[in-house]
């Protein structure tokens, strides 16, 4: 069960917080993304959600208002900079060590691991697998220090627009400009769905995507989302059966790249709905 945070020390606790805005997620994120938490960490915990909307999130969720940015976000661009608001001094009345973890994620194993490795101090993210010949952290499960990352906020509020067009990704801003940058966590720990889950052609049309050994988060970066993996289909517009994917081979689209189109077919993943549940 989470603790009572009138009453917490939270150098002696472990801290998990996301964050909710607009209507991309609904409440049911938040309810799943908690109900995942308490079955793979060893208490005490807090799990507190930033959020403009409380509506149906469920009562053990402590509910804390979006740290003020006073900015214009960037437009037109890939990465999710609104999770700058977590860099300020103050996080609503969180102070400590705070593990981040997006809404849209499956945890798999133990989130103990990520509380234990490096130091205290460390500003520590996933290992992103995009670029190989890059060192790149990814966001969306990273930990690190309240009031720790002042001076990326500083740096991002004096120009939104220009950090976005020139490192495209949040991440990739974290990764190059944390003070005394960072560390990674260990590869396996933090598997993309896409990259390390789904199977290769041909095996994709009659194997389900796996969970990769060592794996204690799944994350979905991109247009594929749990509910899609779900349904078997590779995003919201994907056939979510071979026949029907296979037609689609001869559209004038697919037929310049015939093979990406091959691979980008999943079956349903059944050990989602295992997983993903309040």
């Amino acid at each position: 069960m989470p603790i009572d945070s009138s009453t917490a020390d939270n150098n002696n606790i472990k801290q998990i917080i996301c964050i909710k805005w607009g209507t991309k997620y609904g409440a049911d994120y938040a309810n799943k993304l908690y109900g995942m938490v308490s079955r793979n960490i060893t208490p005490p915990f807090r799990f507190v959600c930033f959020t403009d909307d409380t509506t149906d999130v469920r009562p053990e969720i402590e509910c804390q208002e979006l740290p003020p940015l006073d900015v214009t976000m960037p437009t037109n661009t890939l990465g999710k900079w609104p999770k700058s608001r977590l860099w300020g001094e103050k996080l609503g009345d969180l102070t400590g060590t705070v593990l981040f973890v997006d809404l849209d994620v499956i945890i798999v194993d133990s989130l103990d691991p990520f509380f234990e490795y490096g130091e205290p101090d460390d500003v520590i993210l996933s290992y992103n697998p995009s670029n190989p010949l890059e060192r790149l952290g990814q966001t969306s499960c990273f930990r690190f220090q309240v009031g720790s990352l002042v001076s990326l906020q500083e740096k991002f509020k004096a120009d939104p627009q220009g950090i976005a067009d020139e490192y495209r990704f949040e991440q990739r801003f974290v990764t190059r400009n944390a003070p005394g940058g960072v560390k990674l966590f260990p590869k396996a720990w933090v598997a993309h769905f896409r990259r390390k889950c789904r199977q290769p052609f041909p095996l994709n049309y009659i194997k389900e995507p796996k969970i990769p050994k060592g794996a204690r988060i799944v994350i979905f970066p991109g247009d594929l989302y749990p509910t899609h993996a779900i349904e078997g289909r590779y995003n919201k517009n994907a056939a979510n059966n071979a026949k029907d994917h296979l037609k689609r081979l001869t559209e004038p689209k697919n037929l310049k790249r015939p093979l990406r189109h091959l691979r980008h077919f999943i079956l349903p993943v059944g050990w989602i709905e295992k997983y993903w549940k309040e």
